[in-house]
C-alpha cells in the first residue's frame, strides 16, 4: 500500500508542479532560453528618465492609466517602459478590479516610442530586447482580469497604436487616429502589435494598414472592427467620462463575476479548444454556488 500511496502523492505533486509551470509560462513570454537579459536591458533602459505612467484606481473598480509625456507627444521614454511594467504588476495584484482605462495626458494618446531611446538602443541585441521586454508586458497588460479600454484622443502612431490593440476595447475621439507608421521607420511592430492586429481585423486589413502606413479615423476604424465606438467629445476630461459611462456597463456587478467572464474569453481567445474548454470549467467552479449566483436565485428566477 504504502509504494501505491507514494506514487499517488508523487503524480499529485507532478500536476501541481506542471500547473504552476504553464502559470508562470503564461506570465512570461521570454526568458533567459531566448537570450533575454530583463535586468541587462532594464539597465539600460533607466538610462532614458522623462514623463512618468500614473496610476489612479477608484471605489468603482475601475482604474485610469494615463502615458504623462505631453511635451513628446506621450511618447514612450525608457523609464516609462519600466514603469509601465511596475503598473501591470501593480494591476495584476488588484484584487477588486473590473475595468481599465487607458489614455494619454494633453488630449491625445501616444507616438509610440521616445526616437532618443531608438538611437541609444540601435543594436539588434538592445532591439530586441526591448522588443521582448515590451511584449512580455503588453501580453500580461492583455491578459489582466480587467475588461480594458485604449481612449484613442489625438493620435496613436507606432507603438501607440500597438498599445490599443493589447487593450479589449478601443474608443475613439472627433479627429483621433490610429496610425502603425512602423514601415516609414524602417520597421515592423516590436511590440506584438502586428500578430493582435492580424487577429482584430484579419490579415488582409492588417497588411493594409502596415504596408501602407495608413491613417485610421473614426469611421474607418469602425468599419474595421478596430475600435467599438466614436464618443462625441473631443475634451479630455469629458471624454474621459464618457469612457467610464461606456465601460461601466460591462463592470457593473461583483468584481469575482466580471473577473470570471474576462478570463473566460482571454482563454477562448489564446488557448486549443480543449483547454479553453477546461479552463472554462475550473474558472465556473470558483462562480457557482458563489454569493452573487446565490442570490441571483433567490432575486431573479429566469423563466418569468
Amino acid at each position: 500500500v504504502f509504494p501505491e500511496m507514494a506514487l499517488a502523492l508523487w503524480k499529485n505533486f507532478l500536476q501541481i508542479a506542471m500547473k504552476r509551470i504553464l502559470q508562470q509560462r503564461r506570465l512570461s513570454l521570454y526568458n533567459g532560453s531566448h537570450g533575454y537579459n530583463e535586468e541587462l536591458i532594464k539597465k539600460k533602459l533607466q538610462q532614458f528618465s522623462g514623463g512618468s505612467i500614473n496610476l489612479s484606481k477608484e471605489d468603482s473598480g475601475i482604474a485610469i492609466l494615463t502615458l504623462n509625456n505631453p511635451k513628446l507627444m506621450n511618447a514612450f521614454t525608457g523609464t516609462m517602459m519600466l514603469e509601465l511594467q511596475e503598473k501591470v504588476t501593480e494591476l495584476e495584484n488588484w484584487k477588486d478590479g473590473k475595468g481599465l482605462i487607458i489614455h494619454g495626458a494633453g488630449n491625445t494618446f501616444c507616438s509610440g516610442s521616445d526616437l532618443n531611446v531608438v538611437k541609444e538602443i540601435s543594436n539588434s541585441q538592445d532591439g530586441m530586447n526591448m522588443c521582448m521586454f515590451m511584449q512580455n508586458t503588453l501580453t500580461r497588460l492583455m491578459r489582466l482580469p480587467l475588461i480594458s479600454v485604449a481612449l484613442v484622443q489625438g493620435k496613436a502612431f507606432g507603438g501607440g497604436a500597438e498599445l490599443t490593440t493589447a487593450c479589449d476595447f478601443r474608443l475613439m475621439t472627433p479627429g483621433s487616429e490610429i496610425r502603425f507608421v512602423h514601415k516609414h521607420m524602417g520597421l515592423v511592430p516590436g511590440w506584438g502589435g502586428g500578430a493582435r492586429l492580424a487577429r482584430l481585423v484579419g490579415s488582409g486589413a492588417a497588411l493594409q494598414l502596415l504596408a501602407g502606413a495608413e491613417r485610421v479615423g473614426p469611421e474607418r476604424a469602425l468599419g474595421l472592427g478596430l475600435a467599438e465606438l466614436t464618443l462625441p467629445s473631443a475634451d479630455e476630461a469629458a471624454a474621459l467620462g464618457e469612457a467610464r459611462a461606456w465601460l461601466r456597463q460591462y463592470t457593473d456587478g461583483p468584481a469575482a463575476v466580471v473577473r470570471a467572464v474576462k478570463q473566460v474569453v482571454t482563454a477562448g481567445r489564446e488557448l486549443p479548444l480543449e483547454d479553453a474548454l477546461r479552463t472554462e470549467k475550473d474558472i465556473f467552479g470558483t462562480v457557482w454556488g458563489g454569493p452573487a449566483n446565490l442570490q441571483a436565485l433567490v432575486k431573479r428566477p429566469k423563466h418569468k
